[in-house]
């Protein structure tokens, strides 16, 4: 007969104790541990392997592996190839994160529409067949190949899934789905290792490309074991603002491929658009003649970008002063502003700062210092910034400006989209400047 043991399992890092502790030993959060009831089953009511994947091959040498490079299979859609390094990689496990409602399963679903040559197993544990028919008619889905599954049950998907050999398996989502064996309900963290874990032999012993679908947390990190992302290849993450019509999907991880590299696609009431030319979304053109307005050009993997920001500076009613920034590290600005009145004499003390990124874009490219300098100032003293002007370069300490990657692309992106003048760092360029100063100035001539 199985023994029953109880046992206490923290909720943010699946940390296991035999007894309840107010804050977990591994990842230091409270509150966090709650009980659980275990059931030991003996060796030989356990099934510990899934049927067609229990068998292992012999060790070979390294000259007598084959690769499937060459064989990469294009999706189609040029933004999610892009972002993946060519296209899916036969046998290749990928993972794809973001918010609720954001688009990952209308993306899923418009491989099938891109790529109908394509034999697409889709596995649904939040939705219906009905629900699903419904949004690939909405989307204008019309393959034959494309199968949908209702089935939460790995061993169940898994056994479809060698039955079939699929071009491509979609799981929608890994917190959904279970495996009997264990006692825990689906979405804990030792289902979603296990099932996780299942996925990932399914895919390199059999080839099959998997693409699995994950929730993220409040914090916007993905649920679950952080085992999750060291176990797939491919880590994307789908970001955007609900307030806002575009898309950003994002490489965190890839194995076969650059890592933060940047598609760009619009939610229409289609589906997902691709933007060829994504510095538009975020570059308006009714704020010539406004002071704190500046053009910056950042790098989002390898694909430069100009993004607006906004500066506005006003007088403190209050004792304590302002600082607010929207799509910028709030830190970063408090350094900048010290260095702006150290090294420039321009006083902010007594001043309300608020900083906006337009778009509800986020900037992280140490590249836009120089641009949120000169907005700053442009607002501190009610003059607009030269037209047609755009800013390139990190602002150190000491007043200085520092050269930053990729200074070619980015002059290049700039130049198309019609920015004749650039504020750039080094003396190697034609104008460089060397330090805040002299960029301020020439800014505001």
């Amino acid at each position: 007969m199985a023994k029953v043991k109880t046992q206490y399992e923290c909720s943010n890092c699946g940390y296991v104790s035999p007894k309840w502790n107010g804050s977990c030993p591994s990842c230091g959060e409270w509150n966090t541990f709650t009980e659980k009831t275990v059931s030991r089953k003996s060796s030989s009511s356990h099934k510990a392997k899934v049927e067609g994947l229990e068998s292992t091959a012999a060790p070979q040498k390294l000259e007598d592996v084959e690769t499937s490079e060459k064989t990469r299979v294009k999706s189609n859609i040029s933004e999610l190839d892009r972002v993946l390094g060519g296209g899916f990689l036969p046998g290749s496990y990928v993972l794809i994160g973001g918010e609720p409602g954001v688009g990952k399963s209308t993306l899923t679903l418009q491989i099938a529409k891109a790529s109908p040559e394509l034999t697409i197993l889709y596995c649904a544990g939040e939705e219906s067949a009905g629900q699903i028919k419904q949004r690939a008619a909405r989307l204008g889905v019309e393959s034959d190949k494309l199968l949908i599954y209702n089935e939460t049950q790995v061993d169940n998907i898994i056994a479809e899934a060698q039955k079939m050999q699929p071009d491509l398996l979609i799981v929608d989502s890994i917190q959904t789905v279970y495996r009997t064996e264990l006692s825990s309900m689906p979405g804990s963290i030792q289902q979603v290792k296990e099932c996780a874990a299942l996925f990932q032999q399914l895919a390199k012993k059999k080839n099959i490309t998997t693409l699995v679908i994950g929730h993220v947390t409040k914090e916007g990190d993905i649920a679950g074991p952080r085992v999750l992302e060291h176990m797939v290849d491919t880590v994307l993450q789908f970001e955007g603002d609900k307030q806002y019509t575009y898309r950003l999907l994002r490489s965190l991880k890839n194995r076969f491929g650059a890592a933060q590299e940047v598609g760009v696609f619009e939610m229409k009431s289609d589906g997902l658009v691709e933007v060829s030319n994504p510095s538009e979304l975020f570059i308006s053109d009714k704020t010539t003649g406004i002071s704190g307005n500046a053009v910056v050009c950042t790098m989002e993997g390898t694909r430069p970008l100009l993004i607006e920001v906004q500066a506005l500076v006003t007088p403190s009613s209050y004792g304590s002063p302002q600082r607010t920034a929207n799509g910028f590290d709030r830190n970063r600005l408090a350094l900048l502003l010290a260095v702006l009145e150290k090294r420039v004499g321009k006083n902010f003390s007594n001043h309300d700062v608020y900083l906006n990124i337009a778009g509800g874009f986020k900037l992280n490219d140490p590249a836009g210092d120089l641009g949120v300098c000169c907005a700053l100032v442009s607002s501190l003293m009610d003059e607009p910034i030269t037209p047609q002007m755009a800013f390139i370069g990190e602002v150190g300490l000491g007043g200085e400006v520092r050269t930053v990657p990729h200074l070619e692309q980015r002059e290049k992106e700039a130049k198309k989209l019609g920015y004749k003048e650039l504020v750039m760092p080094g003396s190697k360029q034609k104008n460089g400047i060397r330090y805040l100063h002299e960029a301020i100035k020439k800014a505001l001539r």
